[in-house]
């Protein structure tokens, strides 16, 4: 895999690179169980994304609730303290799942990209998961980063631009992540390096996924907005932080100005 050349748009994309202070501090193995669960849960979290766009713009009943019954399990786990549920069954089930088809073009690209980007979101989580298993790092419940909320309580509130801002964020979301795995991947174990490595270029895809959505429902120039939450991401990720999660900005209370 090129990586240079995968991580070019990324990096072009996104208005600052992340923090060595970040860096520094998750590559320190005390960090790992945190860093492995927070990246284990904001996996579940990019497929609800993906499932709540689904649902709200262009799903019907039916196919709705074949999309909950997808996430139950996942989030029973994760949210509810439910019991561990045999995941590799349960990716073989959704392998074989079909959503519906629809007559609207933006409504059949919008299903198709977040199809897939669910099946491979709870893919990674499940792979996550297993290291975790692996390396006997039970799984805590934490509390979330700022990061995404951030984020998203700068979206415009009346349709259809709420729907371009929200997609617009989770294009910085996928591409922050697909940027972290770069850059944390050369200080950690040859296993985790191999597989952060592993997601680089699905989550390449997904930034590219979101964005090519924001630009058909806009019907027009997406440039502005995207400057817009480009400023608001970086500010996220470069302004001090007093908690350490996988999108968290600048550790301990610390400036990249001081």
């Amino acid at each position: 895999m090129n990586y240079p050349q995968l991580l070019s748009p990324v990096l072009n994309f996104l208005h600052c690179p992340t923090p060595d202070a970040w860096i520094e501090k998750a590559r320190q193995p005390e960090y790992l169980p945190l860093l492995l669960t927070d990246h284990l849960v904001c996996e579940l979290k990019a497929a609800q994304t993906a499932m709540f766009l689904i649902r709200k713009y262009v799903a019907d009943k039916s196919s709705a609730q074949v999309l909950l019954d997808w996430l139950k399990p996942y989030e029973d786990f994760t949210f509810r303290e439910g019991k561990e549920p045999d995941f590799v069954a349960l990716h073989k089930s959704l392998s074989k799942s079909v959503m519906p088809k629809t007559q609207n073009a933006w409504g059949q690209q919008l299903i198709d990209s977040m199809v897939l980007l669910i099946k491979e979101e709870l893919h990674h989580f499940f792979q996550v998961r297993e290291i975790m298993l692996a390396r006997n790092i039970p799984y805590v419940k934490i509390t979330a980063s700022r990061y995404a909320k951030g984020l998203l309580s700068e979206t415009r509130t009346h349709e259809p631009v709420m729907l371009v801002d929200k997609l617009i964020c989770g294009a910085y979301i996928e591409a922050r992540s697909c940027e972290r795995f770069a850059a944390l991947a050369p200080h950690l174990d040859d296993e985790l390096q191999k597989f952060y490595l592993s997601l680089l270029r699905s989550e390449a895809r997904h930034y590219q996924d979101y964005l090519a959505l924001a630009e058909k429902i806009a019907g027009g120039d997406i440039r502005e907005r995207v400057r817009f939450f480009g400023d608001i991401e970086a500010a996220l990720i470069s302004s001090p932080d007093n908690e350490f999660r996988f999108h968290s900005g600048v550790p301990g209370g610390q400036s990249l100005k001081a």
